[in-house]
C-alpha cells in the first residue's frame, strides 16, 4: 500500500505544529481509503508499464484481463500514463502472472521494479532476523538470552541454538530495531552480532564501465560476495544490474559503495529514478512516433506527387504512363511505395487491431485497418485488373498512405501533448537535487569531512550540509545553524520559513540564506515530496464517475461506426444501380460501386472514439497537478466531480476558522482558595489532557507560576513543570464536557456547564453572571469544581483567521452556503458565527454528532463539504461528500479527507471547488467537442450534403480531421494550466481603489 507521510510545520514564531500525515493508503478503484491496519492483511501492489492502448476500450481491455485473475483485489489502468496499477494477494499470484495476463490480453506489459524499501516493509508486520550470539555455556545461559528477548517489545519470539551460536528472532521493526536486541544481548553479558534477516529489497542500478561480458561476470561475482547482498541479474545491454539485498544487514548507500570499492573504482553506479526512467521512456516514445511519421511523410509525399502533380507535367506522365509489362510504371511506382507504408509502417496499426479483436473488443486501430486495407486493396485490384483487362479505373494509393501519415501526425501531436499533461509531476521530481552533501563524522561524532553523494543514497540518520541558494535534499531536522527557507514549491507558502536548531525541513524546498545541517529523518518515497508525487499520480489514475459514460460510449463506438459505413456503402451503391442520383455524380470514380466505396472508408475513417477517452483522464491529470502546485491535494477524479457541485461547506470552529492557538485571557477565583493554588489544582488536572485548550491553561499557569524565573529551554520546563505540578489520579476525560480527576484525594472538574451539572456542582449568580459575558466577547468559559464545590472560570480566547471572514462571504457568493459546527456553547458560537458571517451555527455537537449534522443535510439531495482539522471531526470528514482537510491537521483527519489543503489557510477551500468547477467545465466541452465532431462529421462524411452542394470528404481528408480531434481535446484540457487562483476581491466583487 502506499506510505504515509508525516509533515512538521512551524508557524513564524518558532512553535512546533503537531505531525500532519498528508497521505494514506488509497484504493483507486473504490475510490475508499485503507486504514494503515488493512496494510497488514498481506497484500502486494504492484505496477506495470503497458503499451499498445490507444482508448478507453483498451484500458477496459486490461482492466478486465486482470481482474479475471483469482487473488486481484483491485486494477486500475490509466490510458494516459501508460500504467496498470494491481492489488492483489501474493499467496495466490506473483508478479509475473499479471504481466502474462495483461499481455495474453494483447497489449505489452513491463513490471516496473520497486527502487526503495516501500512495499515490503510495510506490507510485512514482523522480520525474522538471526544473530551470532556467542558466550553462551549452557541451556541456562540459552534460558536467560531467550528470556530477555521474549520480553523486549516488539519481539514475537526468539530461538537460541547454543550448538550453532545463533539465534532466530522475530521481531516487528517499526517497534524496536535490530540494533536493540545486539544492546540488549550485550547487556545481558553476551557478545551478539546481526547476520541477516528474511527481509529483502530490490533496487535498480546503472552501471558506467560495463564494456564486456568479462566485466558483467566480475561485477556479479563481486556483489554475490559482499554482505547482505541475496541476488543480482545483470544486463548487460542496457548497462543496469538489479540487485536483490537484506536492507537489514546492508544500506543501499553502503552497498553502492562496497561494489565500487570492490572493482576499484572500475564501476560507477547510480540509483536509477524511476521517474526520469518514465520520462525517458515517454521521450522514447515520442521520438519513434516521430521517426514513423517522417518515415510515412518521405513515401508519402512521392505518391503524392505521382497522383496529383505530375499528370499536369507533361515530361513525366509520359514517364508515368509507359508501360513495365502489363503494368503503367506509376502504377507499380505508387503500390511499391504505398506498400512499404501500409504494410511496415503500419504494421503497429494491424497487430494493435488483432490484439483487440482477439480479445472480443474493438478500438480505433481497427478502424484505421479496415479504412485503409479497403482503399489499398482496391487499387491494388484496380491495377491487377486494369493490367489483364486494358479496362482502367481510378487507384486510390495515396488515399491509404495519407490516412496512415495523418493519424501517425495525430498520435505524435497527441504523445507531445499527454506529455505536457503531467508537467506538474515532472516539476515536482526536478525540485529534488541530484546530489548532497554529507557531513562524514567519527565514532565520536567529530566533523571530519565532506563528501559529496547522490542523493538517492541518503539514509536515516544522515547529517547534510545545506548551503545558501541550494534545495534541501531529504526532510529532516536541523541540527546546526539559521536560515530561512522557501517552502512555496511543496506547500504553496510564499513567505520564507525561518528555521532554527530542532526546526523541521521539507526535502526540496530551497536554503536562502544561512548554512543548515540537517539530520536526514526521512528519505526516498517517505519524503513528503514524494508522497506528494505520490498522491497526484493516484489521483490521476482515479475515474471520475462521469468517466462511465465514456467507457460506455467507447465499447459500442466501433461496432456502430463499421455499421454506419456499411449502411453508407450500400445505400449509395444501390441507389446508384437503381439510377436514383445523376450518372455525373459518379464520372470521376467512373462506376458507383467505388463511388460508395469512398463514402464508406471516409465514414470509417473519420470516426475517432479517441477523444470521447481523453475527456477526462486528461483534464483531471492536468487539475491535479495544478492543484498541487496551489497546495491544494486532489485524492481522485470522483472527489473533483464531488467538490464540482457543493451546496454546503461546513467549517469546525476551533482550529479551522480559528487560529488553533488559544489562549487564557482571564482567570477569576469565586471562592477564598488563592489564585495560585487555583491554577496549580487545574493545570495538574489538564497536564494530562491533549486537548488544545488544555495546553493554554497549561501555558497560562506555568507562566504566572515562573515568567521571569525560568531559563527558555524546553528541558529545563519540563523538569520544573513536573517539581511543581500536583499529582492526577483516576483522570479521565469525558467528549464534549471537559476532564476529571483527583488532586490531594478530592476531585476536581474542569469543563463546561454540563460537566459540573452532571455531578451536582451549582454555579453561583455572580459567575453565571460573568460567563455569559465571556461568552457574548467570543470568549470560552472553563468551568472549575473542588471537591464538590465551584471554585472559578478561565475565559479562553482563539483569534479568528484573518481570512476568515472573507472566504465565508466568498463562499456566499459562489453560491455555497457556509455552516459552522461546534462542540462549544451557544453563546461563544453564535458570537463567532457573527464575526465572520455565518448564519446557520450548530453549537454544542458531540464528536459523534457532527457526522449526524451532515447527514442531515445530505437528506434533501443536497451535497456537504467539511472543512476541518482535528482528531474529533474524522467522523465528520468521512461522512461529508467531500472531506477537506487543513494541512495543519491531525493523521486522522487527513486520512478522512479527499482534499488535503497543505497550507493552513482557508482561501484554499475555495480554490478547491473553484478548481473543480472549472474542471468539470473544462470536461463539459471535451466531451461536447468530441461528441459535436462525431455527430458531425461523420454524416458529411457519409455524404449527406452532396447531394445540395456537390461537396464530398475525400478519405485522406476524413484521415487528417481524425487525427486532429483527439489532439484538440488534449489541447482543450491543456488550457487548465493556466488556471490562477480566483482573486477574493473578484468574487467578492469588490472594487479596490
Amino acid at each position: 500500500m502506499a506510505p504515509q507521510v508525516q509533515l512538521v510545520e512551524r508557524n513564524h514564531n518558532g512553535d512546533e505544529l503537531e505531525d500532519v500525515r498528508l497521505l494514506d493508503s488509497y484504493d483507486e478503484e473504490a475510490g475508499l481509503r485503507v486504514s494503515s491496519e488493512s496494510a497488514d492483511l498481506g497484500v502486494r501492489k504492484v505496477q506495470l508499464k503497458v503499451t499498445g492502448m490507444t482508448c478507453s476500450a483498451c484500458t477496459n481491455s486490461v482492466e478486465s484481463a486482470v481482474k479475471a485473475l483469482d487473488g486481484v483485489l483491485s486494477a486500475s489502468v490509466s490510458l494516459l500514463q501508460n500504467r496498470a496499477y494491481v492489488v492483489f494477494d501474493p499467496m495466490l499470484r506473483k508478479d509475473e502472472d499479471i504481466r502474462e495476463a495483461i499481455e495474453d490480453a494483447g497489449f505489452d506489459a513491463e513490471i516496473i521494479p520497486e527502487t526503495s524499501k516501500t512495499q515490503k516493509s510495510k506490507l510485512q508486520k514482523t522480520l525474522t532476523g538471526q544473530f551470532r550470539i556467542t558466550g553462551m555455556t549452557c541451556a541456562a545461559c540459552v534460558n536467560s538470552v531467550e528470556g530477555i528477548l521474549t520480553k523486549l517489545p516488539g519481539v514475537k519470539r526468539a530461538v537460541i541454538a547454543l550448538a550453532t551460536s545463533q539465534g532466530e528472532v522475530e521481531y516487528d521493526p517499526t517497534i524496536i530495531s535490530k540494533d536493540e536486541i545486539v544492546n540488549s544481548i550485550e547487556d545481558a553479558g553476551f557478545e551478539a552480532l546481526f547476520l541477516q534477516s528474511n527481509e529483502q529489497d530490490k533496487v535498480l542500478l546503472h552501471v558506467t564501465g560495463l564494456s564486456t561480458m568479462v566485466d558483467a561476470q566480475l561485477l556479479e561475482g563481486i556483489i554475490i560476495n559482499l554482505k547482505g547482498a541475496k541476488g543480482v541479474d545483470v544486463n548487460f545491454a542496457l548497462s543496469e544490474v538489479e540487485v536483490v539485498f537484506d536492507p537489514e544487514a546492508v544500506g543501499l548507500r553502503d552497498l553502492v559503495d562496497g561494489i565500487e570499492r570492490g572493482s576499484s573504482g572500475r564501476f560507477q553506479l547510480r540509483v536509477q529514478n524511476p521517474y526520469i526512467r518514465a520520462a525517458s521512456s515517454d521521450a522514447q516514445e515520442a521520438s519513434k512516433m516521430l521517426r514513423l511519421l517522417l518515415s510515412s511523410l518521405f513515401l508519402t509525399i512521392p505518391v503524392f506527387f505521382i497522383q496529383m502533380v505530375c499528370p499536369k507535367i507533361h515530361l513525366l506522365t509520359s514517364f508515368l504512363t509507359a508501360q513495365c509489362g502489363p503494368f503503367l510504371i506509376g502504377d507499380l511506382l505508387k503500390w511499391f511505395l504505398v506498400t512499404i507504408v501500409q504494410f511496415v509502417i503500419g504494421k503497429r496499426f494491424y497487430i494493435a487491431a488483432y490484439r483487440a479483436l482477439r480479445h472480443g473488443s474493438t478500438n480505433m486501430d481497427v478502424l484505421v485497418v479496415i479504412g485503409t486495407t479497403a482503399a489499398y486493396l482496391y487499387s491494388a485490384a484496380s491495377v491487377v485488373y486494369a493490367a489483364y483487362t486494358g479496362y482502367r479505373t481510378p487507384v486510390y494509393f495515396e488515399t491509404s498512405a495519407m490516412i496512415i501519415t495523418f493519424v501517425l501526425f495525430g498520435k505524435y501531436l497527441e504523445v507531445l501533448a499527454k506529455g505536457r499533461t503531467s508537467e506538474a509531476i515532472k516539476k515536482l521530481v526536478e525540485l529534488v537535487p541530484a546530489t548532497a552533501l554529507l557531513v562524514v563524522k567519527d565514532s565520536e561524532g567529530k566533523h571530519i569531512m565532506e563528501r559529496e553523494i547522490d542523493a538517492l543514497l541518503i539514509q536515516p540518520g544522515d547529517t547534510l550540509k545545506v548551503i545558501p541558494g541550494t534545495k534541501v535534499p531529504a526532510d529532516g531536522v536541523v541540527a546546526w545553524g539559521t536560515s530561512h527557507v522557501d517552502e512555496s514549491m511543496v506547500t504553496g507558502e510564499s513567505i520564507p520559513v525561518p528555521k532554527e536548531v530542532s526546526s523541521v525541513v521539507i526535502g526540496g524546498t530551497m536554503n536562502l540564506h544561512g548554512v543548515l545541517h540537517v539530520k536526514a529523518t526521512k528519505v526516498g518515497s517517505d519524503t513528503v515530496l514524494s508522497q506528494i508525487i505520490s498522491l497526484v499520480e493516484t489521483a490521476q489514475l482515479s475515474k471520475a464517475p462521469i468517466q462511465k459514460f465514456a467507457d460506455y460510449v467507447a465499447s459500442i463506438f466501433v461496432p456502430i461506426v463499421i455499421s454506419m459505413s456499411l449502411l453508407t456503402f450500400f445505400g449509395w451503391f444501390i441507389c446508384g444501380v437503381l439510377g436514383a442520383y445523376p450518372q455525373a455524380w459518379v464520372s470521376e470514380s467512373k462506376n458507383c460501386f467505388v463511388f460508395s466505396l469512398m463514402f464508406s472508408i471516409s465514414v470509417v475513417v473519420i470516426a475517432c472514439p479517441c477523444a470521447l477517452g481523453l475527456a477526462t483522464p486528461t483534464a483531471v491529470m492536468v487539475a491535479t497537478g495544478v492543484g498541487a502546485s496551489h497546495g491544494v491535494l486532489v485524492k481522485g477524479g470522483d472527489a473533483l466531480e464531488r467538490a464540482e457541485s457543493v451546496d454546503y461547506v461546513i467549517f469546525d470552529k476551533t482550529g479551522t476558522l480559528t487560529q488553533g492557538k488559544a489562549v487564557v485571557t482571564v482567570a477569576k477565583v469565586f471562592s477564598g482558595m488563592d489564585l495560585g493554588d487555583f491554577l496549580t489544582i487545574v493545570a495538574s488536572a489538564e497536564a494530562s489532557s491533549e486537548h488544545p485548550l488544555a495546553k493554554a491553561i497549561m501555558e497560562y499557569a506555568f507562566h504566572y507560576h515562573f515568567n521571569g524565573k525560568l531559563e527558555s529551554t524546553a528541558q529545563r520546563k519540563e523538569e520544573i513543570m513536573a517539581g511543581w505540578l500536583l499529582e492526577a489520579a483516576d483522570f479521565s476525560a469525558v467528549p464534549g464536557r471537559g476532564v476529571q480527576c483527583a488532586v490531594n484525594g478530592k476531585i476536581v472538574l474542569v469543563g463546561n456547564r454540563s460537566l459540573l451539572s452532571e455531578n451536582g456542582v451549582t454555579i453561583p449568580q455572580e459567575a453565571e453572571i460573568f460567563l455569559v459575558n465571556l461568552e457574548e466577547s467570543a470568549r470560552t468559559g472553563i468551568l472549575v469544581a473542588y471537591d464538590g464545590v465551584f471554585v472559578g472560570l478561565l475565559g479562553i480566547t482563539d483569534p479568528l483567521k484573518r481570512e476568515a471572514a472573507v472566504v465565508v462571504e466568498g463562499l456566499k457568493k459562489m453560491g455555497v452556503k457556509p455552516v459552522m459546527l461546534t462542540g462549544d456553547n451557544w453563546r461563544t458560537a453564535c458570537a463567532v458565527a457573527k464575526e465572520v458571517g455565518v448564519e446557520d451555527v450548530r453549537a454544542e455537537v458531540m464528536p459523534a454528532g457532527k457526522a449526524d449534522v451532515i447527514r442531515s443535510l445530505q437528506k434533501g439531495g443536497s451535497k456537504v463539504a467539511m472543512v476541518g482539522d482535528g482528531i474529533n471531526d474524522s467522523p465528520a470528514l468521512a461522512a461529508a461528500d467531500v472531506g477537506m482537510a487543513i494541512g495543519a491537521g491531525t493523521d486522522i483527519a487527513v486520512e478522512a479527507a479527499d482534499y488535503v489543503l497543505v497550507r493552513n489557510n482557508l482561501e484554499d477551500v475555495i480554490t478547491a471547488i473553484d478548481l473543480s468547477r472549472k474542471t468539470f467545465n473544462r470536461i463539459r466541452w471535451n466531451y461536447f467537442f468530441a461528441m459535436a465532431y462525431n455527430v458531425v462529421a461523420i454524416p458529411v462524411a457519409a455524404g449527406v450534403l452532396f447531394p445540395f452542394t456537390g461537396l464530398r470528404m475525400p478519405p485522406w481528408l476524413a484521415g487528417a480531421c481524425m487525427a486532429f480531434s483527439s489532439v484538440s481535446v488534449v489541447c482543450s484540457s491543456l488550457l487548465l494550466r493556466r488556471y490562477r487562483k480566483p482573486r477574493l476581491t473578484t468574487i467578492l466583487q469588490i472594487t479596490v481603489e
